[in-house]
């Protein structure tokens, strides 16, 4: 293929095919980009909280976000994906991601176990809240595929917030 050829294939859309009409395939890409990139968020907060732990419960909490921030980044590949199976693209970049996301990010230099957790417990609860809005984008469009793997989100997201929950409360 020469440079011209190349180009031209370049400049092709992707064109994946659905039967899910156009106002769905831009609705629900929309939806799952947005939560990409809170998930993105929420992924590279967990592992700065997780690096920068410190204090008499440094391992137990070190251990929890080293697991919650597995099981976040393993969302990142599915919804992407998803996007693509129905026709739409997805993020391209950090400077997507930030024009995109609803969660905080947190730069400061040192923040306390307890406000980290307390943060993440709040994400995570945000989290949900964002979650049960792209249901309602998938369900109302009829992409069933999509609706089922967000209620299975719903669920992991709603057992970090329980753990977040209880590893904060305070007797």
């Amino acid at each position: 293929m020469d440079r011209v050829d190349a180009k031209l294939h370049r400049d092709l859309p992707l064109k994946t095919p659905t039967d899910l009409g156009q106002n769905a395939v831009t609705d629900v890409t929309g939806a799952l980009n947005a939560l990409l990139a809170d998930v993105f968020t929420l992924y590279l907060k967990t592992k700065n909280f997780h690096w920068h732990m410190s204090g008499p419960h440094f391992r137990d909490y070190h251990l929890l976000l080293d697991e919650q921030a597995s099981q976040i980044f393993a969302m990142t590949d599915e919804i992407a994906e998803r996007a693509r199976k129905i026709g739409g693209t997805t993020l391209r970049s950090v400077g997507h991601i930030a024009r995109l996301q609803r969660l905080s990010d947190n730069d400061a230099d040192f923040v306390t176990p307890d406000d980290m957790l307390a943060e993440l417990r709040d994400d995570n609860k945000t989290l949900v809240a964002i979650l049960r809005s792209a249901h309602e984008t998938t369900s109302s469009h009829g992409d069933h595929a999509t609706t089922s793997l967000i209620e299975n989100w719903i669920d992991e997201t709603e057992r970090r917030l329980w753990f977040l929950f209880e590893t904060t409360r305070r007797s």
